[in-house]
């Protein structure tokens, strides 16, 4: 059995399509009575990982554990000691690049720094992924992409090397089964260098249109987010990130490409795989 946090993330639902589609029993832990549709064949848990004492039986069973830090959160420490009284032996940890490679506010990188540090620390067999730009968060322009052809933003020039979920699954699952060397940092980006600017038009390809990008003030962009009402820490997050991708791109690596014996998705690939999300 391979429990997954985060489980109504892109990542999570990933992982758990790939277990499930290779028959490996799986239980998803949700946040509240509601929740996403699970796959078939994937039992689901509810708690607050942020409070974990209920989950202790759920870990009964439970061969490996793929943690999301922001799901965790602060009760990340009393998970990991749970998961160990209950025999789990493997914990894949979801981290970001910013640990060995800074951008943006030194508090994000610190809060992933430490989530490694306790898994690395735990007793369990531990797999770190850091991880790129999930292309994913291209969705965050689908709304003005339905209404135009205009992609409206701050530093566009801001490059990253963006990473399919699935690529990110697909380590992900190799960890969590055992395939891969433990006490392993591996860092996942997609294969490519890209600025926002090319970002928007290679979405544009994808959905036969051309789309552009608007480069506006980052206080600009930093009010209109938090007039839609998102907390502070996201446009200080992405704002932040944008503002030193701009100077200095965010690493390149082959490492999906070496760990799961072919190419890395590019993020052509993925634009070509959510083109219905931007009315393609």
């Amino acid at each position: 059995m391979i429990l997954v946090t985060g489980a109504n993330g892109v990542v999570g639902r990933q992982v758990m399509n790939q277990l499930a589609q290779e028959g490996t029993a799986v239980t998803a832990v949700t946040r509240g009575t509601g929740g996403a549709r699970l796959p078939d064949g994937v039992a689901a848990v509810r708690g607050d990982l942020f409070h974990p004492e209920w989950i202790e039986a759920a870990l009964e069973g439970v061969e490996a554990l793929q943690i999301s830090p922001r799901a965790a959160g602060p009760g990340l420490g009393e998970l990991l000691r749970l998961a160990v009284k209950q025999g789990v032996r493997r914990a894949v940890l979801l981290s970001a690049t910013t640990v060995q490679y800074p951008a943006g506010e030194a508090r994000f990188a610190a809060r992933f720094k430490h989530a490694e540090e306790l898994v690395m620390s735990s007793g369990l067999d531990w797999t770190v992924l850091r991880l790129a730009d999930f292309a994913a968060n291209a969705l965050a322009w689908a709304s003005q992409i339905r209404a135009g052809d205009v992609v409206r933003g701050a530093y566009g020039r801001a490059a990253t090397s963006p990473i399919h979920e699935t690529d990110i699954a697909a380590v992900a699952v190799r960890a969590l089964r055992g395939s891969l060397r433990t006490e392993a940092i591996h860092t996942l980006t997609g294969p490519q260098s890209l600025d926002q600017i090319e970002k928007v038009r290679l979405i544009g390809a994808a959905i036969g249109r051309t789309l552009s990008f608007q480069e506006l003030p980052p206080e600009q962009v930093r009010q209109g987010m938090l007039a839609q009402g998102l907390p502070e820490e996201i446009p200080a997050r992405l704002l932040g990130s944008l503002a030193d991708y701009a100077n200095r791109p965010g690493p390149t690596t082959s490492t999906v490409e070496n760990l799961v014996g072919r190419p890395a998705l590019t993020f052509a690939d993925w634009a070509h795989d959510n083109a219905p999300a931007f009315g393609g």
